[in-house]
């Protein structure tokens, strides 16, 4: 009899693809709209210099509050939400990859390992344009900036001035670096996303497997999974705060060197410089990885080919 404990992975070749994109977009947007604020707040930890104008990551929200209203947590969020696109690429690639990878080795490991870089590597090169702007638009406060450039008028946010102000700094890089400037930071995005991605679904599937041998038989699988989310993203976030901390400078002060953008952090910072903004990235990828895990698992459940339906164990 088979043990209701052993969780089945939906693989690709077990999904109806028009349920799976369907629902894929609006699954993305509801994420992307309640951790964007933490993202926000994260980026403003790293770039600043020590703790010039926030003491932590509760100290920036209620700053940032106060200063701009609710708008100023959602600054550059209509840009980022061409991201949506990676977002597809990125599970496409994902899934695709184990199945390649699954003529090689059945590792459920390697499998994981593989696919998660190879679909961060896919995603990245077409998310690092959108995160440079909307990254620019992060920094735009109220009378002053914390990057590089300056958005001109008002910074309100609203209609058409938040599409004007996409414009001006879109108008700004392009005079200051050329096309050039909207892939600044690549290769530390690479460095960044690449391992996270890849050490995230190792370790997700292996904190769901050793979870459920500590319940019970007929405990639902969403539930492990619910748990080994967010445990697999904090793993995943101190391995890679590092080297997020770099690509952010990086890309919002328009260094060239990732060796030169370390030794200076280094040298004003210490090492404690490398995990600025690990717990607004730990708080932001709690919520979001238990909203992520559910949602992918419940999304393949729902995408799952009519035939196959009742014979799983959920």
């Amino acid at each position: 009899m088979e043990d209701k404990r052993n969780i089945q992975i939906i693989e690709w070749e077990h999904l109806d693809k028009k349920k799976f994109y369907v629902f894929g977009v609006a699954m993305t947007m509801m994420i992307r709209v309640s951790v964007y604020p933490f993202t926000l707040i994260r980026t403003r930890l790293q770039v600043q210099k020590g703790k010039s104008l926030y003491h932590g990551t509760f100290d920036a929200f209620i700053k940032i509050l106060r200063a701009d209203g609710v708008t100023g947590l959602y600054r550059g969020f209509l840009v980022n939400t061409f991201t949506l696109i990676s977002g597809q690429c990125y599970v496409t690639t994902y899934e695709l990859t184990r199945k390649f990878v699954a003529d090689y080795s059945q590792s459920n490991t390697v499998k994981s390992l593989v696919a998660g870089g190879s679909a961060s590597l896919v995603a990245q090169s077409i998310t690092v344009p959108v995160d440079v702007v909307s990254q620019h638009l992060m920094m735009q406060r109220k009378g002053e900036r914390m990057g590089r450039f300056q958005v001109r008028g008002s910074p309100e946010g609203r209609g058409v001035v938040a599409f004007g102000q996409t414009k001006d700094i879109i108008r700004q890089i392009l005079r200051a670096d050329g096309l050039r400037g909207f892939y600044r930071g690549y290769v530390a995005s690479l460095l960044t996303y690449i391992p996270n991605s890849a050490v995230w679904w190792p370790f997700y599937h292996f904190y769901a497997e050793q979870i459920s041998y500590l319940c019970p038989k007929e405990c639902p699988h969403i539930v492990f999974q619910a748990v080994s989310g967010p445990l697999a993203a904090a793993t995943a976030s101190v391995l890679t705060n590092p080297m997020d901390v770099i690509r952010t400078r990086v890309q919002v002060e328009g260094k060239s060197s990732i060796i030169l953008t370390f030794r200076q952090l280094m040298a004003e910072e210490g090492p404690w410089g490398l995990m600025k903004g690990l717990s607004a990235r730990i708080i932001s990828a709690t919520p979001s990885s238990i909203v992520i895990v559910v949602g992918y698992e419940s999304l393949k459940k729902l995408s799952l080919r009519p035939e196959l339906v009742d014979s799983r164990h959920w």
